[in-house]
């Protein structure tokens, strides 16, 4: 058994992380994808205080989303799956000063024996029907993402049944990406994206190349694909209000450039 890894941010301890058990592959779960774990959490002395695996469900979150305390957030992104380890949290990356009451006192150090089951990608399909699902390979910068109208550069490799098909670097403006050819999945996709991010797609047929399929590129009907994207850069379109009278001109001129084309 391995000894507790300080794993919290800053290393004050917060978080020690002990390898009950190790899971396989190398991927952990990136940020942003919904989490299937089992877990148990004890106060200290060992008193019981909830546990997933007595109620016989699995139980499911957003990683990097604050739906849970700090501690599994840091924890969970460290696990591969099977693993099961223990957490050590302190208060500040648990319930803090107030606690949980009745069943957690004010500024209980608390242990969760995790398991990560499995993950999923973040859906970021409109209708939330897993047609398009994020994968993060590498977290982005700041929290700015692009807006409709936005100039995006990005970096796509595309695949179907693990054969490439398309592998290109191409610049856009989001709300008109079928005029270069670039798909709606990827299009709704790039507007959760930061710069510098680079994410793996999947793209359900209804928001690729439907019915039809892309016989140029070799994508037969009905067709899901998978595509690795990078942010390069991108330059957003300012807002209506914070536009000045020669900008505001300027759009207008944009815009009745498109009605008439």
């Amino acid at each position: 058994m391995a000894e507790p890894v300080d794993i919290s941010p800053n290393k004050d301890g917060g978080v020690l992380k002990e390898i009950l058990k190790e899971g396989s592959g190398e991927a952990v779960p990136p940020h942003g994808s919904k989490v299937t774990v089992h877990y148990t959490g004890t106060l200290v002395d060992g008193t019981k205080f909830d546990s997933s695996r007595d109620r016989g469900t699995p139980f499911q979150f957003d990683l990097g989303r604050g739906s849970v305390i700090k501690a599994w957030d840091i924890g969970v992104t460290t696990m591969k799956k099977g693993e099961r380890a223990m957490l050590t949290c302190a208060p500040e990356y648990a319930y803090g000063e107030a606690g949980s009451p009745p069943t957690i006192p004010p500024n209980s150090t608390l242990k969760f024996d995790v398991e990560v089951l499995d993950w999923e990608g973040e859906d970021l399909s409109p209708k939330k029907d897993k047609g398009i699902e994020r994968l993060q390979v590498k977290a982005g910068e700041g929290h700015s993402t692009p807006n409709e109208g936005a100039t995006v550069e990005i970096h796509l490799t595309g695949k179907h049944e693990g054969k490439v098909f398309e592998d290109k670097k191409i610049t856009f403006v989001i709300g008109e990406g079928s005029e270069a050819n670039i798909i709606p999945g990827i299009e709704i996709a790039v507007e959760k994206f930061k710069k510098g991010e680079i994410s793996t797609l999947t793209i359900q047929p209804q928001y690729a190349y439907g019915d039809k399929g892309c016989p140029e590129l070799g994508i037969p009907p009905n067709a899901t694909l998978e595509y690795t994207v990078e942010m390069k850069n991108f330059e957003k379109i300012k807002d209506s209000w914070a536009l000045d009278d020669e900008e505001r001109i300027e759009q207008c001129k944009l815009f009745k450039e498109k009605v008439h084309c």
